[in-house]
Parts: C-alpha cells; structure tokens; sequence
C-alpha cells in the first residue's frame, strides 16, 4: 500500500477490545479460536503509522492467527496489571514479547499512569531532593522528564538510569514467568543491543535497555531473537507510511513497512526451527 502524500492519510486501526480488559488495541478484532499467537509490547508491536505490523505479516507467512497486543508507549506493568491479556496469552501457541523501554514503569523515584505509561504523575521525595533545581509540576511524560534531567547532571542521572535498569530486569522477569505458554522475547531495533555504559543516555530506543540486561530476563524466555532492521529499512523513510500531516515527526520516528516486513520474517524463520510441529 503506497501514499504519494502521507501527510494527507491516517489509518483506522480498528480499535477493540478483549474480554473484560481495558486496553485498546489495534484491531480488526482476532477470534481466540486456537490455534493462534500473541505479539506483546510497546508502539513499534501495535505499528503505528505501518498499514500492516510485523504481527499482520507474520500471520500471512505462518499461517496461523496473531493477536496484535501491542499497546501504545506500553512499559510491562501495563501487562502485568491485565489479567485478561496474561490468560489468553497463557492459551497462545506463542506469546512473542517485545522489548520495551525501562522509561515507561512505576518505581522508587516517580510513579507513571497504570494504562498510559509514558504519562509522568508524581516524583518522590528522594528524587525532589537529587533534583532540587527541577521542577517536576513542567513534566508530563516520562522521557521528556528523564531527559531533562540528564541535562541537568549526567552524574546524577545515572542513579536514576539505575534504578529504573534494575526494576525494568525484575518486571521483565515477572512478566515472563506470567505467560504460561512458550515465549519469544524480541529486540526490535535498528542497532544490536549497546554495552552497559552506552545505554545510560535517554535518548536511544529502546530507552536505557544493554545486552546486560538482556541476559538477565532472556533465561526466563522460551528462546531469544534479536532483529537488528538492515539499513535499507532504517533509511526507507516515510513513503510508505500513512499519517496526519502534524505526526510527520512523530513516523519518522518509527520502524517503518520494510522493518516489520524483516521483523516477521525472522520470527517465521525462528519459530520453524524453535517451534517445530
């Protein structure tokens, strides 16, 4: 699907919902009628901007159903905090588990909403005090707060970096011991996963996430696949993409259709060999 001026289009998404769960995702609906698999996490999942996400080209080359679970700017509390979402990925053949951003989680220093967990709500104490020049009334989502105050004082940023690396570990952890059914945990991104030290800057995507940390959560996984997109599709641009002329920006921004093309075809490959039937 091609637009000669993205900025003129929007996509529906087909918003719906799941049982008794308050999270909208990215539709058409899919019947749960097994078999079927479930692609977890954050906005590259639900494919904002793409006409057809990594889990809509997945199921053209395998097949077989994939709920599209992936929910806007989510961290994992958003998924853990749904009992709904953890019981039909507990019946899924797979449940493919995204890689997403440490920003975007409640924990000792700030607290982020339940559901919209890029929106900042309070800092704590501690943090007011390490920060005493900020004030945290200016903030309204997480990454625009994280990277003021890296500005502010890289040093004392890092407690904060550490922080959220450690709570991020122990969440992805927990997340993946909830999914009762085989797990793929996926990196999704146009660079392997940095060194620990590169990663403690909140500008990259996914933010604050090294392989360390990786090898922390992935023992918790069926399998671990890494999707490093080609250069090809890093530099593909917008062409191809379908927005409103104010979220230009915002698209360039996110994996575009060659990227989750890539991206299914590697989770194809690797659940043939992984998950053989």
């Amino acid at each position: 699907m091609a637009f000669a001026f993205p900025g003129d289009f929007s996509l529906d998404y087909f918003p719906c919902q799941y049982g008794a769960s308050k999270l909208v995702f990215r539709g058409p609906k899919h019947s749960l009628r097994q078999p079927y698999s479930v692609a977890i996490g954050g906005t590259e999942t639900y494919g904002k901007f793409v006409p057809e996400p990594y889990s809509v080209l997945l199921a053209q080359l395998t097949g077989r159903s994939v709920v599209n679970f992936g929910y806007m700017n989510a961290g994992p509390d958003v998924f853990l905090h749904d009992p709904e979402v953890l019981d039909i990925a507990a019946h899924a053949e797979l449940t493919i588990v995204q890689i997403v951003g440490a920003q975007n989680l409640s924990n000792r220093y700030y607290t982020v909403h339940p559901r919209r967990n890029d929106r900042f709500l309070r800092a704590s104490v501690w943090l007011q005090k390490t920060f005493r020049e900020v004030d945290f009334t200016d903030f309204h989502f997480t990454r625009h707060m994280l990277q003021s105050l890296y500005e502010v004082s890289p040093q004392r940023f890092r407690e904060v970096a550490a922080e959220l690396q450690a709570t991020w570990v122990a969440r992805m952890q927990l997340l993946l011991q909830s999914l009762k059914g085989p797990t793929l945990l996926l990196w999704m991104a146009d660079r392997p996963p940095p060194a620990a030290d590169a990663a403690m800057e909140p500008y990259s995507n996914p933010v604050l996430i090294n392989a360390a940390m990786i090898d922390q959560v992935r023992g918790a996984a069926s399998a671990y696949l890494e999707v490093v997109t080609s250069q090809q599709a890093n530099d593909e641009g917008v062409d191809q993409m379908a927005f409103s002329a104010m979220d230009r920006a915002a698209a360039e921004g996110v994996p575009g259709p060659r990227a989750h093309r890539e991206v299914a075809e590697a989770i194809a490959d690797a659940t043939r060999q992984l998950f053989p039937k």
